[in-house]
């Protein structure tokens, strides 16, 4: 427990100076108002439609925006909260004073990345909650599946967050680390397509399309898949209350920790080296 105390002062800490962040601040109103202001969009569309047909696709309509904005706000919230917390506490120098009491570096970097994980948990518990409101109060069912859903989309943040707080980790200057943090996001969300170059460079018999099926390959091994974590379409086409379908929860989360230990560890190493 001793151990562990250091860590959770530093976490509290750094929640808490997250959240007074006026980046974070300002994605989370502007998600906020998006969802909230999704159910009135659609009052102005398919003028023509009515009845049941006018419903469903003003449902789809709004589970399609508020899907879309937590997944983008809830990125940009992620890199930008895991890219800043250690960059600026070295530009201000409070990471010597910080560092200079009985606390080591693994217990620093450990309350920062929990501090960290508690805003992202924030930020998604006000979208998705909202956005869960708002689902029932149009359907009158509780749309369980979100829930399902807001889950994997934390574990799907947990990698991007845990990459881009080890890049974090090597710069003074948060510029880099965000840039990178966006990259590693929208990469792994396209991991799916290297099976496709990967397939097409094995026909050709060309030496420079072996060359890249081969860099494809590696890619495709190393890179996160991120679009697994993702169901978007069930949300949109399936019953609120329906079970996610195709993919195993469990093994998904341990997907997840197992990329997000990498992430850390790998932050410990290059933190370590670091002249302080």
């Amino acid at each position: 427990m001793e151990f562990l105390r250091g860590p959770f002062n530093i976490g509290v800490y750094t929640w808490r100076e997250g959240i007074r962040k006026r980046s974070y601040i300002g994605f989370l109103i502007l998600s906020l108002l998006v969802i909230f202001g999704a159910s009135f969009i659609t009052q102005f569309m398919n003028q023509r439609m009515v009845g049941e047909a006018q419903t469903d696709i003003d449902l789809k309509l709004i589970k399609d925006i508020c899907v879309t904005t937590i997944s983008i706000f809830g990125m940009l919230i992620t890199v930008f909260i895991s890219a800043s917390m250690v960059p600026n506490e070295m530009e201000n120098k409070v990471v010597y004073s910080v560092l200079s009491k009985p606390l080591n570096r693994f217990q620093y970097l450990l309350g920062k990345f929990m501090g960290i994980q508690a805003i992202i948990l924030l930020n998604l518990l006000l979208m998705g909650g909202l956005f869960f409101v708002a689902l029932y109060l149009r359907q009158g069912i509780p749309p369980t599946l979100l829930l399902w859903s807001i889950l994997l989309t934390y574990f799907e943040f947990l990698i991007v967050s845990a990459f881009t707080f080890a890049l974090s980790c090597t710069s003074t200057s948060a510029v880099l680390p965000t840039i990178a943090g966006l990259f590693i996001y929208i990469t792994g969300n396209l991991t799916q397509y290297l099976k496709d170059v990967i397939e097409r460079a094995g026909q050709t018999g060309d030496k420079l399309d072996e060359m890249i099926g081969l860099l494809a390959k590696v890619l495709y091994n190393v890179l996160p898949n991120l679009q697994v974590f993702s169901l978007k379409a069930q949300i949109i086409n399936s019953p609120p209350n329906d079970p996610p379908a195709d993919i195993l929860i469990p093994n998904l989360i341990v997907y997840g920790l197992l990329y997000a230990v990498v992430g850390f560890l790998l932050a410990y190493w290059v933190f370590r080296r670091k002249e302080l």
